[in-house]
């Protein structure tokens, strides 16, 4: 089994940054792909940003993109979300995921483990 953990969100002012972390212990060999993923209230669960094992590849979703940077640490077990210029609407439950698979992925049946989740509100 593999466990993540997130930690960095918080209450940050429209354009300000936060930096999102996720520490993954357990079975950590057997992850490859790593994720991030938002959920607003009374909305679904979507896709924020995807990075490979190798941190070859990425990928983010439009309404992030040139905003947010995933990377990750393979000697730390830890893949991080640096969040700039921050909205309103990215308000929402912050959660990293991650995959057995190689590859990146963007939906969230990919993902084989999830964290619980760390908040982050930005005000107008």
């Amino acid at each position: 089994q593999v466990q993540l953990v997130e930690s960095g969100g918080g209450l940050v002012q429209a354009g300000g940054s936060l930096r999102l972390s996720c520490a993954a212990s357990g079975r950590t060999f057997s992850i490859a792909a790593m994720g991030w993923f938002r959920q607003a209230p009374g909305k679904e669960r979507e896709f924020v940003a995807t990075i490979s094992r190798s941190s070859s590849n990425s990928y983010y979703a439009d309404s992030v993109k040139g905003r947010f940077t995933i990377s990750r640490d393979n000697a730390k077990n830890t893949v991080y979300l640096q969040m700039n210029i921050l909205k309103p609407e990215d308000t929402a439950v912050y959660y990293c995921a991650a995959s057995n698979r190689l590859g990146v992925f963007t939906t969230t049946h990919e993902y084989n483990y999830w964290g619980q989740g760390t908040q982050v509100t930005v005000s107008s």
